[in-house]
């Protein structure tokens, strides 16, 4: 009985010392609104009062997919809710916020409008960084965004919250701190079923490395692990007012995480200490489901492109991280290579590997030298070109010239990439899981419009089919994919799917 009420005076002082720290940094934010609000000249005494919605995205200048669809959407709310300002909490403290507008416009051919546009930059984005964390990373990064939104809300709590990166452990954060409703775009499950099989199974993999899966105690453990961040993630959700995502994969995994139980815990949470936990996350009633709302894609500008006349190279187009595992594609090139050697010879049928991606720090960078090494290694490198840190420019000139597009991730949650290769007339070859499979590289009125494959000597396989297509066919195949990226992956398309989405009924 003492110990009951020991824990129950106790949450009863950190309910109150939270309220008591919500409410300064409340009062607070009310005195940067007005600074705000003069800053960006809506002061006049005829200006409505606007409200704010505030984009959760630590990376915002890092140019990938899931960045053009954080522009795609505050491009959206400017033309169709001029009376909005959209604020993005972002680590890139040393970026500007003019110098990150023009990346932008350079990266996406997107143009924002600075007047209802604000930057909030935060100084702790390194507790979300993967190297900071080199055990129980999924935890560390985790715990590390709660922290990176405890500092946002610390700086401007806006009227709306929505994370466009992934980290649901911030709802909690926000909706106790801010008192506003949250939402999310969700590009990839933080964790998902397929982990937890993959673990089960003793399978290696980007998460689950050989020195887990050689060891039946470690395996035993991650899954314990896996299983207990999988419940709190599943709180994390249901937090959520609304939430969008990217693809059916993704809606598929989403949709099973928010219906996710697991008794015993389930049972532990309702008595103490743990139902401490239970009260601290319990929250408005959650989404039932996911909606799907797939990423813009610059159809109209790469539908230019000329479908006859491409040079024999194969591009890929990808932020070099781990997960996208360029490693495979050069595995993959070097057996089309052993197999075929008349593409490595100089003449017409010479093939050439272009990987062309992002690298956003250190661990990149560090990867794309490994990347040249093993090119090296495999006697591929005279027939293999990294271009790094390409302009928009230099990008849609690659995609003009490629007539493969590759893309080689286990689970792709969308492929942005794969549907910019089809929209710009490059056949895709692409790994038969997530997105590209179920959504993108699928068969239009019948006919296919692309390939898959799951390993080195499949790709190899499929590439050289494409390489080997009668002109027709070849044709074809092109016209086909880019018909089906215009109507299904167009930025109207995802203006239509955002504006549907039911935000705006939590900001009125």
């Amino acid at each position: 009985m003492g110990v009951a009420l020991l824990l129950c005076l106790s949450f009863s002082s950190i309910l109150s010392a939270i309220y008591i720290h919500a409410q300064n940094l409340r009062f607070k934010s009310a005195t940067y609104r007005e600074n705000l609000l003069r800053e960006l000249g809506q002061t006049s005494p005829t200006a409505t009062n606007p409200k704010f919605v505030g984009f959760f995205h630590p990376y915002c200048n890092a140019g990938g997919g899931g960045e053009r669809v954080l522009w795609a959407a505050v491009a959206s709310i400017q033309r169709d809710e001029p009376g909005i300002i959209s604020v993005i909490y972002t680590g890139d403290v040393d970026a500007t916020k003019q110098g990150i507008i023009d990346k932008v416009k350079a990266r996406f051919a997107i143009n924002l409008n600075p007047a209802s546009l604000h930057f909030v930059f935060l100084n702790s984005r390194h507790l979300v960084e993967d190297s900071a964390w080199p055990r129980f990373t999924l935890l560390g990064q985790s715990l590390g965004s709660m922290y990176l939104a405890w500092e946002a809300m610390s700086k401007f709590i806006p009227d709306l919250f929505i994370d466009t990166m992934g980290y649901g452990f911030t709802f909690h954060v926000v909706s106790w701190l801010g008192g506003m409703p949250v939402g999310a775009y969700i590009h990839y499950p933080t964790i998902s079923t397929n982990m937890l099989a993959r673990v089960q199974s003793r399978q290696q993999g980007v998460t689950n490395s050989s020195a887990i899966s050689s060891s039946s105690i470690l395996s035993h453990g991650k899954l314990l692990y896996y299983r207990l961040f999988m419940y709190y993630y599943a709180l994390s959700l249901r937090r959520a007012s609304f939430i969008m995502v990217n693809s059916s994969w993704t809606k598929n995994h989403i949709d099973a995480i928010l219906q996710h139980s697991d008794p015993v815990l389930d049972l532990l949470h309702h008595l103490p200490p743990l139902l401490v936990v239970q009260l601290i996350t319990a929250g408005s009633p959650s989404p039932r489901s996911a909606r799907v709302v797939h990423p813009s894609c610059d159809t109209t500008e790469m539908a230019r492109f000329a479908l006859e006349g491409r040079e024999r190279v194969i591009l890929s187009v990808a932020q070099f991280r781990p997960e996208k595992d360029h490693a495979a594609q050069l595995h993959s090139f070097s057996h089309l290579l052993t197999a075929h050697p008349e593409y490595a010879e100089t003449g017409p049928k010479s093939v050439k590997l272009v990987l062309l991606g992002g690298s956003r720090n250190e661990g990149d960078a560090a990867r794309v030298d490994s990347l040249r090494k093993l090119a090296k290694d495999l006697h591929i490198d005279a027939h293999v070109e990294f271009v790094v840190n390409a302009s928009f420019p230099v990008m849609l000139d690659w995609l003009s010239r490629a007539s493969i597009g590759l893309s080689t991730m286990v689970d792709e949650h969308f492929g942005i990439n794969v549907v910019e290769f089809m929209a710009a007339g490059a056949i895709p070859v692409t790994h038969a899981s997530g997105g590209p499979l179920n959504d993108i590289v699928v068969p239009y009125k019948g006919e296919p419009t692309g390939y898959h494959a799951t390993d080195p000597k499949t790709f190899a396989d499929a590439l050289h089919t494409v390489l080997t297509l009668p002109p027709s066919e070849d044709l074809g195949m092109r016209d086909r994919g880019r018909t089906w990226a215009i109507e299904q992956f167009s930025e109207e398309e995802f203006y239509k799917g955002w504006n549907a989405s039911g935000w705006k009924e939590w900001i009125r």
